[in-house]
């Protein structure tokens, strides 16, 4: 199944969205802040981002960024997962595949992973 790089600092969140997703069958790595991701993502590319925005040390918009600019990483598709329904203006986040407000029912994202997934593998 797919391997999964969550970056999501809130521990509670982690935990549950962590949980649910291997139920879904997906491996999943997690990443604390954006330092950490782009750290995670030089050891093992993942097949999907999950990726907060507001974010310690570097935030999601700043290490999807960095992650676009590299090659390698660019077919990664990203979905920014957030709390923040106002940076879905920001144009810096347009670059994202999906952005989801988050909310206690991930069936949202999962059915967001779910399609970018099944795309990617049929583009490929």
């Amino acid at each position: 199944m797919a391997n999964i790089l969550l970056v999501e600092d809130n521990k509670n969140q982690c935990l549950l969205y962590e949980q649910e997703l291997r139920h879904e069958g997906y491996d999943i790595v997690t990443a604390n802040d954006g330092k950490e991701a782009l750290e995670k993502i030089k050891g093992q590319q993942p097949d999907m981002i999950i990726m907060d925005i507001c974010l310690p040390k570097m935030d999601g918009v700043e290490a999807m960024r960095h992650i676009l600019s590299k090659s390698k990483s660019r077919d990664i598709p990203i979905i920014i997962n957030t709390g923040y329904s106002n940076y879905k203006d920001n144009f810096m986040t347009w670059a994202a595949d999906a952005y989801i407000v988050k909310s206690s029912d991930l069936t949202e994202l999962k059915n967001k992973i779910e399609e970018l997934l099944t795309n990617k593998y049929i583009d490929v």
